[in-house]
């Protein structure tokens, strides 16, 4: 009995741990675009900037190829606006995989969405094109 009992708090403390903030499954782009937005910390001293990433899903909540950066306004020289684009593209990425419901994942595959990632940091929703 002993052994249980210490299995059970084993277990409780696990179920007690938080859960990611993408661990939930989403049910509308307006989610997805509130879930991404979650990851992203702007670089910085990055001022009033912005990148457009544009991206597709699989059904399983990863991307299918890389995103690609369809509008950049970043003040700086080449090297910042390199940077910001990755930190927005690392965002997106340490997202990932969301958890799409089904109804989401049905529809989702092969789409084309933009997000757009901002300085100051405010709450985007993902379009699809």
């Amino acid at each position: 009995m002993k052994g249980m009992s210490s299995y059970s708090v084993i277990v409780g403390a696990l179920l007690a741990l938080p859960v990611p903030a993408n661990a939930a499954s989403l049910n509308t782009m307006n989610e997805v675009g509130v879930a991404l937005q979650a990851c992203w910390t702007p670089p910085a001293d990055s001022g009033n900037s912005s990148v457009t990433l544009s991206f597709s899903f699989k059904r399983d909540g990863t991307l299918i190829g890389p995103p690609k950066p369809t509008a950049i306004k970043v003040s700086g020289d080449d090297k910042a606006r390199q940077a910001y684009v990755d930190a927005a593209t690392a965002a997106l990425r340490n997202c990932l995989p969301l958890s799409f419901s089904p109804t989401l994942a049905q529809g989702i595959p092969g789409k084309v969405f933009t997000l757009q990632f901002n300085s100051p940091k405010d709450n985007a929703k993902a379009v699809q094109q």
